[in-house]
């Protein structure tokens, strides 16, 4: 079953019972998915659409990106959600094992966050984990492997376009 407007606006409404500052920033999202209903998940959505993304942390603060290659730039593993995709968790742990062969069952959702995701300004699902495992990969879908940035802040996570303040 396909994510439905219904589970995006729960993500989003729960979201901003906790961050109610970022109502206005989320505001043309709230908007769209008035106006799109169930086709916000589709990549055809002309006026916008969700997608789902994973900021995966190391207990030492560090968080994982990957080289984006048409964009040339080390981005947060994520991308489109698909027709198989049931909540925008489950879209999110699908890119994170795509783009860097992690797999769902290594990592565990941040304790602060909702079995949803979480939106952000520039990528509103995005989701946030942490590993409970060490892991290594050989690749992402850009042919080089992930990189694990040092932020000084945790609110120096890269979104789509932006690289890590490090």
């Amino acid at each position: 079953m396909p994510i439905t407007a219904q589970h995006v606006r729960e993500t989003l409404d729960a979201y901003l019972a906790n961050h109610p500052d970022e109502k206005d920033a989320l505001s043309v999202l709230s908007e769209v998915l008035d106006k799109a209903g169930d086709s916000i998940a589709s990549r055809k959505e002309y006026r916008g659409h969700v997608t789902a993304g994973a900021a995966l942390l190391r207990p030492d603060g560090r968080v994982l990106t990957i080289e984006h290659r048409a964009l040339r730039k080390w981005l947060l593993p994520g991308g489109h959600v698909e027709e198989s995709d049931a909540t925008l968790l489950g879209a999110a742990l699908r890119e994170l094992a795509e783009e860097t062969g992690i797999s769902p069952d290594q990592v565990e959702p941040d304790s602060g966050i909702r079995s949803t995701s979480t939106p952000t300004r520039s990528r509103p699902t995005r989701t946030r984990a942490r590993t409970h495992t060490s892991t290594s990969t050989s690749g992402t879908s850009s042919g080089r492997p992930p990189t694990w940035s040092s932020c000084k802040r945790k609110r120096s996570w890269p979104t789509r376009g932006s690289s890590p303040t490090c």
